[in-house]
């Protein structure tokens, strides 16, 4: 797997598209998900881009990851990784303490104007993917979008003129 990993810089994905078709099973997954330790800054980003795409089709896979996606999200320094791990954390069953310091962690990186853009908007799919689970956090959300719709910022209002419209539509359901 790691040759599909390694090489080139970080504005390229190397051979994530190839390694997706080689994982075909949980095992497969599982020796994936162990490069999201590793020390090689390219190599973690294009494990969690893999991981990230895979999961969209197999989120099972990620079962009995919610411990290591947490500890990830406490610990993680690169932009590259954290917002693959925005996006992975709302795939996996989080308890009520768990759901409290994710959405503590992703609030974090969405109100930070030094965070990249991506981080941020990706931590604001999250928050709202979250959200549509709790109406106290949905309340929460919605009295921090004013805010952010201030920023000048057009990948984060596209983002809150998405979500508005998406919720615009399960209301009328």
């Amino acid at each position: 797997m790691l040759g599909y990993l390694h090489g080139g810089d970080l504005r390229s994905i190397a051979g994530v598209d190839a390694l997706i078709r080689l994982i075909k099973d949980q095992g497969d997954f599982d020796r994936l998900f162990e490069y999201l330790h590793k020390e090689d800054r390219l190599v973690v980003m294009r494990a969690a881009d893999a991981i990230e795409k895979i999961s969209k089709s197999h989120p099972e896979y990620l079962k009995g990851y919610t411990q290591d996606l947490i500890k990830l999200l406490d610990s993680a320094q690169e932009k590259e990784l954290k917002w693959h791990l925005a996006l992975l954390i709302t795939r996996v069953a989080l308890d009520p303490d768990q759901l409290r310091h994710v959405w503590l962690i992703l609030t974090q990186w969405l109100i930070d104007a030094k965070e990249s853009k991506i981080v941020r908007v990706n931590s604001l799919q999250a928050l709202s993917d979250l959200s549509s689970q709790n109406i106290r956090l949905e309340n929460i959300l919605a009295h921090m979008i004013p805010v952010l719709e201030k920023e000048p910022i057009p990948s984060l209002n596209a983002r809150i003129r998405k979500l508005k419209k998406q919720r615009r539509n399960i209301h009328r359901i």
